[in-house]
């Protein structure tokens, strides 16, 4: 999305454009030096709840990818669907703890830890997977090929969990057999254990991709909270 759409996203939820607004914290819970923007859980007025996201995602008339399994050597069952200007999927939500080191993000509390993530920010660094919430989509397969069906890194998803949704963009590539998965910030603005060894939900969690919805620049939260918020409006309407 270019700078004159951003603005235009930031102006319709915030009545005005032009601040920087950073990174979120570490821990979550607001924005990271620079920034004075709204945390990772936080909504506006008219947003879209999560029943009504929920609602309008009940059923999956339009098979576009899958099948894919929630985890290694699981059972493929989880179909990618479509709608008009968007995809979604129901799956679990394993916790990506990739990119930048952290005190949350390490090889030391991670395990699987990769210094590197599919996107960079505008300065050309990796995420930061415990300071921004972003989403990780399927590499490309037979199964589902992201960039032909309309997203790219920095594309918004809103993500739902129990009675939150929390917007945040596609920041990495993870296996292309497996889906359900997004940063340490995402997991911990949903309320679920952001561990990246032994948190994450095996309950139901739902992903809605907006299609041609890039956030520019990708680490700008409040952005794609904006742009999401709009995007998930003209979904229900």
């Amino acid at each position: 999305m270019g700078r004159s759409l951003q603005c235009l996203a930031l102006a319709l939820a915030f009545a005005g454009c032009g601040r920087d607004t950073g990174e979120l914290g570490p821990d979550g819970g607001g924005p990271g030096p620079g920034g004075d923007g709204m945390g990772p859980g936080d909504m506006m007025a008219g947003s879209p709840t999560a029943a009504e996201l929920l609602a309008a995602i009940a059923s999956c008339d339009n098979v576009v990818g899958g099948t894919f399994a929630r985890d290694s050597g699981g059972t493929p069952e989880i179909s990618i669907c479509g709608l008009t200007g968007a995809v979604f999927w129901k799956a679990d939500l394993d916790v990506d703890c990739d990119g930048i080191e952290s005190p949350q993000c390490n090889l030391t509390t991670d395990p699987a830890y990769q210094a590197e993530t599919a996107a960079t920010d505008s300065q050309g660094n990796f995420l930061d997977a415990a300071a921004l919430p972003y989403v990780v989509v399927p590499g490309i397969s037979g199964r589902f090929d992201f960039t032909a069906n309309g997203l790219d890194m920095g594309s918004v998803v809103a993500v739902i969990y129990q009675d939150k949704v929390v917007y945040g963009p596609l920041g990495d590539i993870g296996p292309s057999a497996i889906i359900g998965e997004a940063s340490y910030a995402m997991a911990q603005a949903l309320g679920i254990d952001p561990d990246p060894s032994t948190g994450g939900t095996d309950d139901e969690v739902a992903y809605i991709a907006f299609t041609d919805s890039a956030v520019d620049p990708i680490e700008n939260h409040d952005a794609a909270v904006a742009l999401g918020i709009m995007r998930a409006q003209q979904l229900l309407h």
